[in-house]
């Protein structure tokens, strides 16, 4: 017996696997979506490698934006991959999409996680009627992977790598989230600002561009692939290059921003906050919790969890839906 989870993220496609319902103990393994996209790795193949695909009792899986669906469903369910479009999304590969398919086309039991949206009623109307889109799909997985973690019933879930977000969690629900075009910058994406805005209008970058050139690479002055920008951020910040210094000090100070904004609206007092993402969970070269608390001034109970909690939340998701679990955070289960 066996269960299986996917956290589709901007660089690559990362899955977990549970042996026999031991939680303790979860299976890693990511591929490029670069190598995907072009066929060089299949996933099907590289999770055979890993366990008996007939041992798998459920699959969890995000994909994109997830805001075409409103709860956990079956794939078979699921109209165009879950999602409205494409457009708008940042950067794109087609990696994701070749994972869906081969995933979608294999005997495989899935389900698909939603993203958090409008269109979502558990959800506060009053960030429904403020925000179209909150966070993508493995944003869930990765509250949930922070709810178990933690115990904690009232927290605020920050995501800080190519994209930051941060999710507010009240009563063990998800009341809400702040996503990466609307409030705090990641390495890659950010916020649309004025002068984003009239780039777009005289039509010097669509408005995908903008939000996909709009994060710590805008200041650090780098570009490239999707995949090392991070890296080149990094590079010039341990170098104590200006630009690069600058870039993450914004950074974190968004991020600052954004969850004092959370915590200001929060109708529970805070238990903590869970850092994660490629450079939310990171020690070295950057230590980025004493980089935020320089912001937050050591105010909150900060829980690290590691880079891995999409992939693990989406595995945590398909175990206890196996078992009968109704709703995540909030969210129904459609089964």
């Amino acid at each position: 017996m066996a269960f299986v989870g996917m956290d589709h993220g901007t660089t690559g496609i990362s899955f977990g696997i549970i042996h026999d319902e031991n939680i303790e103990d979860v299976e890693f393994f990511k591929i490029d979506r670069e190598d995907s996209k072009i066929g060089k790795v299949s996933a099907i193949e590289e999770l055979s490698k890993r366990v008996d695909l007939k041992s798998i009792k459920l699959l969890a899986m995000t994909y994109g934006m997830g805001d075409g669906i409103n709860s956990i469903l079956p794939i078979k369910k699921v109209k165009n991959r879950g999602i409205l479009s494409i457009n708008g999304a940042g950067k794109v590969t087609g990696g994701g999409t070749s994972v869906y398919l081969e995933i979608e086309k294999s005997n495989i039991p899935t389900v698909l996680i939603p993203g958090l949206h409008k269109n979502l009623s558990s959800l506060d109307k009053r960030f429904n009627a403020a925000y179209s889109h909150q966070a993508s799909a493995e944003k869930l997985s990765i509250s949930y992977n922070a709810y178990l973690t933690t115990k904690w019933e009232n927290m605020i879930v920050a995501d800080i790598s190519s994209n930051s977000v941060n999710i507010l969690i009240e009563n063990g629900k998800i009341r809400g989230a702040i996503d990466a075009c609307l409030g705090a910058m990641g390495i890659v994406h950010g916020p649309i600002d004025l002068e984003m805005i009239r780039n777009i209008d005289e039509g010097k970058s669509t408005a995908n561009e903008s939000f996909s050139n709009a994060g710590a690479v805008k200041i650090a002055d780098v570009d490239g692939n999707v995949a090392f920008l991070k890296d080149k951020v990094l590079e010039k910040y341990k170098k104590n290059d200006p630009k690069g210094v600058l870039a993450i000090e914004t950074l974190a100070m968004t991020v600052a921003m954004e969850i004092y904004s959370l915590t200001g609206i929060s109708n529970k007092k805070i238990d903590g906050i869970c850092l994660t993402g490629s450079l939310g969970s990171m020690k070295t070269p950057l230590n980025f919790e004493n980089l935020l608390n320089k912001f937050l001034k050591n105010r909150f109970n900060i829980k690290i969890l590691p880079i891995s909690s999409g992939a693990t939340g989406s595995t945590q998701i398909a175990l206890d839906v196996y078992n009968g679990r109704k709703d995540v955070l909030g969210i129904d289960v459609k089964i």
